[in-house]
């Protein structure tokens, strides 16, 4: 094992106040969208408390975007081989799906520039440059729809927009269960969690010849 420092401290933050925030946008989106069957708190604090966890995790966007964008850490998302990556990603999912019950070895190996693996980097774009400004924009749209009604107006309506809003949602639900659960697959159960408060990974090296 090798211990290489694979997530700085930006990063961290901007980590833990994603998952919070997406957290309580979730509990709160579920009670303001069932209100009468969820009541965990009044349905007054939730929508609050949706709208400004919202903010938050907009603001937070604009900060990991900035990070990335002027840093050499960009590279983690950014794959210099399609084609490569493409059959990287069909290599991933081949072990997540069938591989790792027989008890194979991961065919990733991590690195400081090489922090996904090529289907979580292709997940993740969708989801950073994708998925979360649209479910922003809704949002955004939806938290004041007298103000923004001819752009609502445009997009068919409350109710599309609503819809839309709402199917994000469900996806990214499911994303936060997929998360956490790849999160349990490193070297221990903790070991990708831990990483996500100190930055620093252990690491199996990696074989001469061994492809990336």
């Amino acid at each position: 094992m090798q211990r290489l420092y694979i997530h700085p401290l930006p990063v961290r933050i901007w980590h833990w106040i994603n998952a919070i925030g997406i957290v309580l946008m979730i509990l709160t989106g579920m009670q303001i969208r069932y209100v009468g069957l969820i009541d965990v708190v009044p349905f007054r604090t939730a929508v609050t408390v949706h709208n400004w966890a919202g903010f938050v995790l907009i603001a937070n966007f604009f900060l990991w975007l900035a990070y990335y964008l002027s840093s050499d850490r960009i590279r983690v998302y950014h794959p210099l081989s399609p084609r490569k990556h493409f059959l990287g990603s069909l290599r991933q999912a081949y072990f997540y799906g069938y591989g790792i019950f027989k008890g194979d070895p991961n065919p990733f190996h991590v690195g400081i520039y090489r922090k996904f693996n090529p289907l979580q980097s292709m997940f993740y774009q969708i989801i950073m440059m994708l998925a979360l400004p649209i479910q922003f924009y809704t949002g955004i749209l939806l938290w004041d729809v007298k103000r923004f009604s001819a752009q609502v107006g445009f997009f068919g309506g409350v109710r599309v927009i609503d819809t839309v809003h709402v199917l994000i949602f469900i996806f990214l639900t499911f994303y936060v269960l997929i998360h956490v659960y790849l999160g349990s697959l490193g070297h221990t159960r903790t070991a990708h969690y831990k990483a996500m408060l100190t930055g620093y990974e252990d690491v199996e090296e990696e074989a001469p010849g061994t492809e990336i």
